[in-house]
């Protein structure tokens, strides 16, 4: 089995993180934008077509690599499943507060929404533990960038 490079976005404005939200059996969920790399995309390309697809919005600037996440899906009942994910500061064009979902969601997603930094503690946002650590890394304090098998 392939491990899969996963890229995404991180993108903070006024206290406040763009996710997509999703929803399953257990409710709602939140993920950062963003997705699986193709073949023959750099991680560049990859970030530009997934926010497209997820958010309907062109990523305007990619900036530093700010986290890398491991998912080893055994430890999570997915035996099948190794993903690494490279998180991006980014900024989107036109980035008002009416975003819409994109061309091509992901099959659980039913919208986008502004989620507040100081609040995202409450929400089922995933990798949970980066749920303590964003808040940390928008202060403007030291942060681990690899952030190691979590979920």
């Amino acid at each position: 089995m392939a491990i899969r490079n996963s890229v995404k976005a991180l993108i903070i404005q006024g206290g406040r993180i763009l996710v997509t939200k999703n929803q399953d059996q257990e409710g709602y969920f939140y993920l950062c934008p963003g997705g699986g790399q193709e073949f023959g995309e750099t991680f560049h390309e990859t970030l530009q077509r997934e926010c497209l697809e997820e958010i309907g919005r062109e990523v305007q600037e990619i900036g530093e690599l700010i986290f890398v996440r491991e998912l080893v899906g055994k430890n999570y009942g997915l035996p099948s499943v190794h993903q690494v994910e490279y998180y991006f500061s980014c900024t989107i064009l036109d980035s008002g507060n009416f975003i819409s979902q994109g061309v091509n969601p992901d099959e659980h997603q039913v919208g986008v929404e502004w989620l507040p930094i100081a609040d995202i503690i409450k929400y089922r946002f995933y990798p949970q533990e980066m749920r303590e650590v964003i808040p940390r890394y928008e202060n403007g304090e030291s942060v681990p960038i690899y952030l190691g098998a979590i979920n």
